[in-house]
Parts: C-alpha cells; sequence; structure tokens
C-alpha cells in the first residue's frame, strides 16, 4: 500500500521531496482510522457478545468480569495490535517510522495492559470479598505489593522500549541506588513486613472493635492495608493508623467478647460501713416478705439453727454465734434478683463480691455478663440493674457511702444553730 501510493502521488506531479512525507502521513492516518474502526467493531460487537454469553453461565465470577469492565478494557489492546502489525507491514521501506511505530505501540500495549492487570486484581479483590474467610485473612495488602511491583516492572519496560535498552540494564543501575530505593519505599516496605504479622497472627480482621488511646482510636476496623488500618469510631469519625503502628505499640481488641456471647459488667457500690449490722427478727420478718429470699432465708436461717446448736450457742445474744446481717442477705438478693434476670449470661463469669473496705466504704462488685453486646442495649442492661440495686439498698437498711455535699454541711449547719450551738 505504502509503495503504490508513493507511485500514484508521484503520478499526480507530486514534487520527489514531498512523496515521502506525504504518502508517510496519508499511510499512518489510514492505520490510526482502520485501527478506531477496529476497536469500535471489538468493543460494540464482540464485547457484548461475551457479555451476554458469560450472563447465561451458573457461575458468579464471571459477573465481576463485566460488572468491573473487563472486556472494554481489554478491547483497548485490538487497535494498539492493529497498528503494531500494520507498521510492520506497510513501512517495509521506512525502518525507522516503523521502528518509533511499534515502540509508541508496545509503549500503549504495557500500559493498556497494566490497566487490564490492575481491572483483573479487582476481580480477584471482589470474588475472594465474598467468601466467609475475607473477613479474617484479607488480600488487599498482598494485591496492593502486587501492584507495586508491576507498576515498577512495566515503568523499566517502558523505559526500555523507549530508549531501545535492555530492560535488566536498566534494573542493574536502580541496583546501585538502592538504598534510595529502600528510603523512598521505607513505609511500604515496614508495612508490608507489619500486615504479614497481623494476619498470620490474627491480630486484625475487618469488623474487629479496637482501643488504640494513643491514635485516638475506639471503633470497628473498616480497612487494613499494607499502609494504614481505618478504624471509625463510634462518633462516626475515621482514624487512620500506620499498619506498623499496631505491631509496635499495645492496642486492644474487643474481637473475645464478641465471639463469647457476653459483654462484661463489672461495677461496685459503696456502703457505708456504719449501716453494716446483724439481722433482728423484725428484720427477717421483713426480707421474707420478699419473693426473692424466701428460700434462702429458709435454709440459711436452719443451716445456723443447727449450728447454734449443736455447739450449744445462745441464740438470744447475736454475737455469741452464727447470725445473718443485712450485708449478707443483700448480697444474697443481688444474687438471685441477677440469676432471675432473663438478660444476664447464666454461662459466664458470675460474682456478687465484697472488695476490700476503703475510706470510701464497702464495696459491693458485681461482675457478670449481659447476653446482648450492642452498646446501647448493655447500657440500658447495666442501667435497669443498678437503678433497681441503688433503689433496694434502703430496704436492708444499709445505706450508700456519699462523700458530703454543699447540701450537707448547708443541713449540719441549720442544725447547730437550731439546737444552740455555737456557728461555724
Amino acid at each position: 500500500m505504502y509503495t503504490l501510493l508513493q507511485n500514484f502521488l508521484k503520478s499526480q506531479g507530486v514534487t520527489s521531496a514531498l512523496v515521502t512525507p506525504t504518502a508517510t502521513t496519508v499511510t499512518i492516518c489510514v492505520i490510526l482510522i482502520l485501527a478506531f474502526v477496529a476497536h469500535w467493531i471489538a468493543k460494540h460487537i464482540f464485547v457484548p457478545l461475551f457479555e451476554k454469553a458469560m450472563l447465561k453461565t451458573k457461575n458468579d465470577w464471571d459477573d465481576v468480569l463485566i460488572d468491573r469492565k473487563f472486556f472494554p478494557t481489554l478491547a483497548r489492546l485490538v487497535p494498539v495490535v492493529f497498528i503494531y502489525v500494520a507498521a510492520d507491514l506497510l513501512f517495509t521501506e521506512q525502518p525507522i517510522t516503523s521502528e518509533t511505530i511499534k515502540r509508541i505501540s508496545l509503549t500503549l500495549f504495557s500500559v493498556i495492559g497494566v490497566q487490564c492487570i490492575n481491572t483483573l486484581l479487582l476481580i480477584i479483590q471482589d470474588t475472594y470479598s465474598r467468601h466467609e474467610i475475607s473477613k479474617s485473612r484479607p488480600i488487599s495488602g498482598y494485591l496492593s505489593i502486587f501492584k507495586i511491583a508491576y507498576y515498577v516492572f512495566a515503568a523499566i519496560l517502558i523505559i526500555a522500549i523507549l530508549t531501545n535498552k535492555s530492560p535488566w540494564g536498566i534494573l542493574s543501575v536502580l541496583g546501585g541506588l538502592t538504598a534510595i530505593l529502600l528510603l523512598i519505599f521505607k513505609d511500604t516496605i515496614l508495612g508490608f513486613v507489619a500486615s504479614l504479622q497481623l494476619f498470620n497472627l490474627d491480630m486484625v480482621r475487618v469488623g474487629d472493635w479496637i482501643e488504640m488511646p494513643k491514635f485516638s482510636a475506639d471503633g470497628d476496623v473498616v480497612e487494613v492495608t499494607i499502609h494504614t488500618v481505618k478504624v471509625q469510631n463510634w462518633d462516626k469519625t475515621i482514624t487512620t493508623i500506620p499498619t506498623y503502628a499496631l505491631v509496635t505499640n499495645a492496642f486492644r481488641n474487643w474481637r473475645g467478647m464478641n465471639e463469647s456471647g457476653g459483654r462484661r459488667i463489672k461495677r461496685h457500690i459503696c456502703l457505708d460501713m456504719n449501716s453494716i449490722r446483724f439481722c433482728t427478727n423484725e428484720m427477717l420478718d421483713k426480707f421474707a416478705k420478699l419473693n426473692l429470699l424466701k428460700d434462702y432465708l429458709s435454709e440459711k436461717q436452719s443451716e445456723i439453727n443447727t449450728y447454734n446448736k449443736a455447739h450449744n450457742i445462745d441464740p438470744s445474744n447475736a454475737q455469741n454465734g452464727r447470725s445473718q446481717t443485712n450485708i449478707g442477705i443483700f448480697r444474697a438478693y443481688v444474687k438471685a434478683y441477677l440469676a432471675n434476670n432473663p438478660k444476664i449470661h447464666k454461662d459466664m463469669t458470675f460474682l456478687v463480691r465484697q472488695l476490700a473496705p476503703t475510706a470510701k466504704g464497702l464495696p459491693i462488685e458485681i461482675y457478670v455478663f449481659s447476653n446482648d453486646q450492642r452498646w446501647a442495649f448493655f447500657e440500658e442492661i447495666q442501667a435497669d440493674i443498678f437503678d433497681h440495686i441503688l433503689a433496694i439498698i434502703p430496704e436492708f437498711e444499709l445505706k450508700v457511702f456519699q462523700e458530703p455535699t454543699g447540701g450537707d454541711f448547708g443541713k449540719l449547719y441549720v442544725n447547730t444553730q437550731y439546737n444552740g450551738c455555737a456557728k461555724f
């Protein structure tokens, strides 16, 4: 075609100086037009045929190819290949022109090839994310490393094509710049190693609730990559943490709590020790009216009576033998109340215990687990429990310890003035 075009131009009286550039320009224009037509045919005829055929299959993975528009991306290679072949066939008498067009074609082929590989990686990621294992073993970090690797390789290949140099020679030059490359990719290398540790040791998964006060992070992990871990805090803000920071710093992962089926309630109430006393018969009769204490009081009092009788102890004096106390009965009531609460997990740690007395009274700690882990519901369960306990405490003739406030001092002032004492 190129030779025929030259002969045609000469026959039309075109000067010899213009024949070659004109023929070259016209030939290139024809090649570009035909390449455009080839791309249109590939994109609007063959691509829809492939997509329709894949939609009829029972597989799910091929649907991802359509969603990610893999075939339209692949169709961009058709005009590039056409231009490369045409340049080799039509410019046999113009080696410089042929070589230039082929290098440009190979460069475009490399760029579009990178786009195709990138689309394939997205397809792999989408397909993998549909499986349950993706939650505990995400592969986005590994795909990112592979993406960096082929970007670097593509850049070297393009430079080698444009400069007509061997890619291995370029790599040898880059080898001498290893220290600089390590400095440039320091965060990537650290993140890659850290991500391997995180994944292999199963330290963090997408969906985990983690706390990391150093980075003001407290919420759910929404993304894990080789560079960063994104945490959506409970106030809906996003905290971005370097991946290697999770390996070098301490953080709390609440996954164990989520997997256990319960959420811990650990809180105490301080009681005024001056209100603790032995129970009188009147107090026992009053406590016996509480349904939750009927069986306990009956069994406990029978046990105490048996003990005192066996040891010849006069029951008229509580100090001589075993007697029930209001604090002991109160603890028994709290246990019974929690045991009958359907929102408390019965198969996990269940404690109502005394802690060491302090200057603020005697702490009675509740250490149980709710069977609802949702934050708002958990707080509601916990609040309901302590609402009831705080309200029932006076019924056992106990007092909650509370430091004196301005109102307390005001009452004391009024009382001393009323009783004729000196003002303070």
